[in-house]
């Protein structure tokens, strides 16, 4: 029996070619759109957060105790390229990295902004967090007075390429520095601390400018493999003890905050998309079962069971709803294809986009999530639709509708 109820749902669902294409296209292209914008605001977050790591903190980030709230050097992490060989052979580290960083006061002829230094080691960078990848102008070496400049900084100094900068700070004793250099390159790490407020120079040239011992550090960055970030964090602490391990998100709570929004943000889309495709479906079922009432009626009176009726309408509803979804599915995985690769193209708003963290191009992500979560969404729309319907056929009396053939 079911065989025939569902032979004549699916004639039913696709008798009316016009209707059920509509219907069709719309939860098709529904469904692609909704896909999209998952994978773009999922993309978003995820390049907002894997930039952070590459360029500053990692997963985990080792700091000496007291570093962090005093913002002094004094407070240094000492032999740390012992460390960091340590951290490197330890099982679930994918890469660590030592930095040194120092506050102080960036200068021009005619302007000056609080800034930061940071020394690092191209080579080291480059391994840890593709470095390459930042560079908006110029090249990635320093030479011998050389300097890289975050964008928004350079911007804000009016900097160019081959420009001069004076950098001034204290070094360990308390003494004032200041060190001529020349901009050799314009960095954009998307990174709105950094890029806003970083100098980067040699780490061997800043560990001299702040009479600090050899292979002393400030900061040593992280980044985990296949073991879990909080388990590594645990294997860290037990190794380093004397040391403040803290992980991205203690690090950045903000880029946490912003990836809850765009996840509300995705929730919200999914609701308004799947609202639509309740109403779509309901919409076509409603006038599909007035269309065939006397049917309907005929049926029940020569002794038709209703619980066949109330499968064969859900059958309709679940083949046209279906099809919509492989449309959907083919549809959306194009688009977020092409989005991943391509990236949606935002530069006419780069330079507010910037101000967020984000690339002017924004590329989207895959999951398969996307799809498995559509499929129970419109599966559940499709029952849900057929309510209304199903209501108005259980309240139909077969006597009346047989005499009113007559």
């Amino acid at each position: 029996m079911f065989k025939t109820v569902a032979h004549m749902a699916y004639q039913n669902a696709f008798l009316r070619k016009s209707r059920a294409l509509l219907l069709v296209l719309m939860i098709g292209l529904s469904m692609a759109v909704m896909v999209g914008l998952e994978g773009l605001y999922d993309g978003m977050s995820q390049h907002m957060i894997e930039k952070t790591k590459r360029s500053d903190c990692g997963d985990i980030s080792l700091f000496a105790p007291r570093y962090r709230t005093e913002n002094s050097i004094v407070y240094h992490i000492s032999n740390a390229g012992k460390k960091v060989a340590l951290l490197q052979g330890m099982k679930g580290v994918r890469d660590a990295i030592w930095r040194i960083e120092s506050e102080g006061l960036a200068q021009t002829a005619r302007k000056s902004r609080p800034a930061r230094v940071v020394g690092i080691d191209v080579a080291d960078e480059e391994k840890f967090g593709r470095y390459s990848d930042f560079l908006q102008k110029g090249s990635l070496e320093f030479g011998k007075d050389g300097a890289f400049i975050g964008n928004v900084l350079a911007d804000k100094l009016k900097l160019l390429l081959g420009s001069k900068v004076i950098f001034s700070m204290q070094d360990s004793s308390g003494q004032l520095q200041s060190v001529a250099l020349r901009i050799k390159a314009i960095i954009h790490t998307t990174n709105i601390m950094l890029d806003d407020r970083a100098i980067y120079i040699s780490r061997q040239k800043l560990n001299k400018l702040l009479s600090l011992p050899p292979k002393s550090a400030t900061q040593i960055a992280v980044l985990a493999g296949d073991t879990e970030v909080k388990t590594l964090q645990q294997h860290i602490k037990k190794a380093f003890p004397k040391l403040d391990a803290k992980r991205f998100a203690a690090l950045y709570p903000q880029l946490k905050q912003t990836q809850q929004l765009l996840d509300v943000f995705n929730e919200i889309s999914f609701a308004i998309v799947m609202t639509v495709v309740f109403i779509g479906i309901l919409g076509v079922m409603y006038v599909s079962v007035l269309d065939r009432i006397r049917e309907f009626g005929i049926l029940l009176g020569i002794g038709y069971a209703y619980r066949y009726i109330r499968l064969q309408v859900f059958l309709e509803a679940l083949f046209l709803a279906l099809a919509g979804f492989v449309l959907g599915s083919v549809l959306g995985l194009l688009f977020l294809v092409y989005l991943k690769y391509h990236g949606l193209d935002l530069s006419v708003f780069s330079s507010g986009m910037s101000m967020f963290g984000l690339d002017s191009t924004i590329h989207a992500v895959i999951k398969p999530g996307y799809f498995v979560s559509t499929f129970i969404a419109i599966v559940t729309a499709s029952l849900l639709s057929i309510f209304l319907p199903l209501r108005k056929i259980k309240r139909l009396d077969p006597i009346e509708v047989i005499r009113s053939i007559g």
